[in-house]
């Protein structure tokens, strides 16, 4: 039987799509390996792979993450948050989940905050221009 788990991440507006197969541990973003990412990067798509690997041992799944739109810091940052929903699907350890929420809760529940919307007549959000009638 070939198992295979989609699940997805977002961050602003990047949407990030993880597909996991049976197979040899290998993690791809937009189809190259996830070692060629900037070192901050790659760190930061290594912290729920190693989390699963103190647990369970060694990932014996492929992951291939397809992301898009966004900055590049969101892109990373949805990846993460699809790969580590995707290591939760496919190896369905409850205690796994829980040391994910434990270490970071945004391993797992996506960060819903948005850019909030310019008002009508100004340049920014919130704060208005400083005005003097004399």
């Amino acid at each position: 039987m070939n198992t295979k788990i989609i699940t997805s991440g977002k961050r602003k507006t990047s949407v990030a799509r993880a597909v996991a197969t049976e197979g040899s541990g290998k993690i791809t973003i937009n189809k190259k390996p996830y070692e060629t990412l900037q070192m901050l990067d790659r760190l930061k798509i290594e912290e729920p792979i190693r989390i699963a690997q103190n647990m369970i041992g060694k990932i014996n799944f492929d992951v291939a993450i397809n992301v898009r739109s966004g900055g590049e810091k969101s892109q990373i940052e949805a990846s993460r948050l699809a790969l580590a929903r995707a290591i939760v699907a496919f190896t369905k350890n409850k205690e796994l989940e829980r040391a994910f929420v434990e270490y970071d809760r945004n391993l797992l529940v996506a960060d819903v905050r948005r850019k909030e919307a310019y008002k009508p007549g100004d340049s920014k959000a919130r704060r208005k221009r400083q005005t003097s009638y004399r």
